[in-house]
């Protein structure tokens, strides 16, 4: 019987070393970044309201799988751009409940395609073929057209754009009228 040998998946290791680097790095300029004393910002930094937020601030759950992109556009439309190669658009399936959008996704196999082993050696495993559970994003109903979403499926890319509403809603809640006991 022959020895079995392990082997190390150095570009997994590495891609954990880099991301501790870049939250490391984020964390950092998030707490020591400050405006300049000219009263500008910092390369990097853009500004709502009072508030300084950094472009590699992660406003958005830290889902590893699919790989994706979020970001304003000029016009204020949020956009989420989801890599989803080797999935049908009709097996995406994207909806609003509330505040949140959700997302998820079913790898469908091929027929006579061969499953992954749990047994197999890979020299380099950098491709998940996997489904997506309920991923939730948070998108306010009362800054965002839902009903006005724009999500295309193209050469592996989900590209979903939301519209700000015309005007955003304001409300300062309900009013609750107070009765005198016995009226």
């Amino acid at each position: 019987m022959k020895g079995t040998r392990n082997y190390m998946d150095l570009g997994s290791i590495f891609d954990e070393i880099f991301e501790a680097a870049q939250e490391f790095n984020n964390e950092f300029h998030r707490n020591f970044n400050n405006c300049n004393s000219s009263g500008g910002f910092p390369g990097g930094h853009f500004a709502f309201g009072k508030q300084f937020f950094d472009e590699n601030t992660d406003f958005y759950p830290n889902y590893s799988y699919p790989p994706m992109n979020v970001f304003m556009t000029e016009d204020r439309s949020l956009v989420f751009e989801f890599a989803l190669a080797g999935f049908d658009e009709k097996d995406i399936n994207l909806s609003f409940q509330g505040d949140y959008m959700v997302f998820s996704a079913k790898i469908e196999s091929e027929a006579g395609e061969q499953p992954l082993e749990e047994n197999n050696r890979y020299l380099k495993r950098r491709l998940k073929l996997k489904d997506i559970e309920k991923q939730k994003y948070f998108v306010p109903l009362d800054k965002y057209a839902q009903d006005k979403v724009k999500a295309v499926y193209k050469n592996g890319i989900l590209r979903v754009n939301i519209p700000p509403k015309d005007e955003p809603d304001y409300s300062d809640g309900i009013k609750i009228d107070i009765l005198k006991e016995g009226t």
